[in-house]
């Protein structure tokens, strides 16, 4: 299947007379259907919310469009709450899921009203030091079930060598201490796999944490209020990757809560998730533009753009499709490296992809990267994040955040003893 992009280079060339490449853009009506297609999907599920995962895309103009659709937040550090609490999400709208919590994001969840969610033991007694014994009248416990996560014949990760969650004894446990401090409902949560295209992974893990619903209650007697069954759908970056289908992927888990927890009277129980990737990635660009040829064992194309902007391919080797615009059509007869320009080898976007022929100046379009691309970056080599832009369904676009300046990177310098020109 042939990637296409939200953005054409007559509307590329419009932006970039105001706002410099490289910068990230995001597609509001794309964001919205998908927020839609997702509740639909989930539909069957009175309960059901999207708890979006803020880390992947920290923009409060995104979480405004998400809030405005009827999704939560799910933060996992204190200045993400702040985001959340910024475009007025508060309350049970939040999903406070951390680990090696810090005790100021702790009493900052817990102000907030936030569902906390608990990824050890030990934090029972964390909880109840924050908040002077008040525990929450409902918490959350994240599972861990060890070994490896499979699909059939197909192992999708191995949670026995994760960091995250609780054994089922230490959830048993801590459920017995909470309700001795006065906590009346529980969640569960777990993640077990990142970034799956296919459609049963969801199903799997909710008729896992069902079972795992059942087997909690008859042991400690507690009431299951809701299953997070956290994020892991993922989205087709390469073109001739499946490409998940959510209301297939709703309905699967609509099967496996009818077989399994509507017998065991437990059909009270929502249905919440924490999707970041498949919420964002495919509605976001990274768009650069080419300042470099080089011809030597290989051919280089050299953007304006750099890992510092898109780290995912650099840390990960992870594929990214390009887009040439203005060239969509053209013959792929050409193969590249296109690279950044850090001080690193590993700075490549694309190693020997064929493409069709560039020249100097042309615009690319670095796909699927709404979802841990902005979000990721770093000042390595005194590179400057880049600009954010919203495209807006009526074909307006607005900057929702400017590029940093070497002023910004020297910012929190001791200014006393230096001065940095401009």
């Amino acid at each position: 299947m042939k990637k296409t992009s939200f953005l054409t280079l007559e509307k590329a060339r419009e932006i970039i007379a105001q706002i410099p490449t490289p910068f990230h853009i995001y597609d509001e009506a794309g964001i919205r259907q998908r927020a839609r297609d997702l509740k639909d999907a989930f539909s069957w599920n009175p309960g059901f919310k999207e708890y979006f995962a803020v880390k992947a895309t920290p923009n409060p103009y995104i979480l405004k469009i998400l809030k405005e659709e009827g999704c939560g937040c799910d933060c996992s550090s204190y200045t993400e709450l702040l985001l959340a609490e910024a475009v007025g999400v508060t309350g049970h709208e939040i999903m406070f899921s951390s680990n090696v919590t810090p005790e100021e994001d702790m009493r900052k969840a817990y102000t907030l009203g936030a569902y906390i969610n608990l990824d050890d033991a030990t934090h029972v007694e964390f909880l109840e030091r924050i908040t002077g014994g008040k525990v929450p009248e409902t918490v959350c416990l994240r599972y861990n079930p060890g070994g490896s996560f499979s699909l059939g014949n197909t192992i999708m990760d191995m949670p026995r060598d994760a960091k995250y969650g609780m054994t089922e004894d230490q959830m048993a446990g801590a459920i017995n201490r909470l309700m001795a401090l006065g906590t009346k409902h529980f969640g569960i949560h777990a993640f077990l796999a990142s970034n799956t295209t296919t459609n049963e992974y969801y199903p799997q893990l909710a008729a896992n944490l069902f079972r795992l619903a059942i087997r909690l209650r008859n042991a400690t007697g507690a009431h299951i209020s809701f299953v997070n069954l956290s994020g892991g759908v993922g989205v087709d970056y390469r073109p001739e990757q499946p490409c998940c289908d959510i209301a297939a992927i709703g309905a699967g888990v609509q099967r496996e809560y009818n077989s399994i927890l509507v017998p065991q009277g437990m059909d009270d129980i929502a249905i919440y998730t924490e999707l970041g990737r498949f919420m964002l990635a495919p509605f976001g660009h990274l768009v650069s533009t080419v300042l470099h040829q080089k011809h030597i064992y290989r051919e280089y194309i050299g953007l304006d753009a750099c890992a510092a902007n898109l780290m995912r391919p650099a840390m990960y080797g992870s594929y990214h499709h390009i887009t040439v615009l203005g060239k969509e059509d053209a013959i792929l007869d050409h193969v590249y490296d296109v690279t950044g320009g850090l001080c690193e080898n590993n700075d490549k976007f694309a190693i020997e992809r064929s493409l069709p022929e560039i020249d100097i100046g042309d615009i690319l379009v670095l796909h699927d990267t709404g979802a841990h691309g902005f979000s990721m970056g770093y000042n390595y080599n005194g590179k400057l994040r880049s600009a954010e832009v919203l495209l807006k369904p009526d074909g307006s676009f607005q900057l929702i955040r400017r590029a940093e300046t070497p002023q910004d990177y020297f910012a929190t310098l001791d200014g006393t003893q230096f001065h940095f020109s401009s």
